[in-house]
């Protein structure tokens, strides 16, 4: 594992500040972050190793030693970056999506659009086999875009399932775990149990923190089965077929673009937990059928802006292997 000091930890953490801002929005990919950012490899390899071996190296090498084969440090700073965003920034980025939708998708579509280069330029040999795979995942992740979510549920064995599904979008880039948790219906329910977990904590309410974390580790223990499993296909798939799952994995961004289109129509709605009435069924339109002002430049701004940000974190993703 690369040898790093506290300032490359410190911009891990950073990096999970921002999977953890994306996975909060529906249609935005943590993974796409992690991936740009130049720590998607190391992540998934690093969750794949991660076994009950580390239990007989601490007992035979102590913690120190056992901390540092599984490269723990590296995860540690990477989700603790993740949980903080989550917790923090996720009222504030609904707040931003709900008073100014049109710059804050125009800024993540620029931001997806660099990353679908960014991937697409990492693919060394062009064939029909890697070409079929970009066009079924630009298939499959526009159908997904398109499809009506179901109805909501709380209960143990969905929010079990609901973390198991979710997290295995999360670590892809281009497929949202948030929006596959609207579309699984619950969407809802997680976004309100973080935020009574953070009401809890702030007013020091032990009823309203111990509720809200029951259910946060059931999802967690979901989460943590489905990325043990499907890191271990992951990172199969990019010691075996690397082009192959890079064209998927473009293919899935491509095909989320019409998710994160700034100009939509609303369909159909739906009341979220702060009861407050937002889309729930949209489609994409041109900027001219936009019901109200579509701040065509202000898009096109955001847009270069986030187009540009994927060059500094490619800058910033030179960390990575520290000498």
């Amino acid at each position: 594992m690369p040898s790093r000091n506290l300032l490359h930890y410190l911009i891990i953490t950073a990096k999970g500040l921002a999977m953890g801002a994306a996975d909060v929005v529906p249609g935005v990919s943590g993974g796409t972050i992690a991936f740009i950012s130049g720590i998607y490899e190391e992540l998934i390899e690093t969750i794949h190793k991660l076994d009950i071996g580390f239990l007989a190296v601490w007992k035979k090498e102590g913690i120190l030693k056992a901390w540092k084969t599984y490269n723990l440090g590296f995860l540690a700073s990477l989700f603790t970056g993740i949980a903080i965003s989550v917790l923090s920034l996720a009222k504030v980025i609904t707040w931003l999506l709900f008073n100014h939708p049109i710059l804050v998708w125009s800024f993540f579509f620029g931001l997806v659009l660099a990353s679908i280069l960014y991937v697409g330029q990492q693919i060394l040999k062009w064939d029909l086999k890697i070409i079929i795979a970009l066009i079924i995942a630009t298939g499959f992740s526009y159908a997904i875009t398109l499809a009506k979510p179901i109805g909501d549920t709380e209960s143990t064995w969905f929010l079990f399932f609901a973390g198991f599904i979710a997290i295995i979008a999360m670590i892809l880039p281009g497929i949202s775990g948030a929006f596959i948790l609207l579309l699984l219906g619950a969407y809802k329910s997680i976004i309100g149990t973080i935020s009574q977990l953070s009401e809890g904590i702030s007013n020091l309410d032990w009823s309203v923190f111990s509720e809200a974390l029951l259910k946060i580790c059931v999802f967690g223990l979901g989460a943590i089965f489905g990325l043990k499993l499907f890191s271990r296909i992951l990172n199969w798939l990019f010691k075996h077929h690397k082009d192959l799952i890079l064209a998927a994995l473009s293919g899935f961004m491509i095909g989320a673009l019409n998710k994160i289109w700034p100009w939509k129509e609303v369909l159909e709605y739906r009341i979220n937990h702060a009861g407050i009435e937002v889309p729930l069924l949209e489609k994409s339109i041109l900027p001219s059928h936009y019901n109200g002002e579509p701040l065509i430049w202000s898009a096109i701004i955001f847009t270069v802006f986030g187009f540009l940000t994927i060059f500094l974190l490619e800058r910033i993703a030179t960390n990575k292997n520290p000498d």
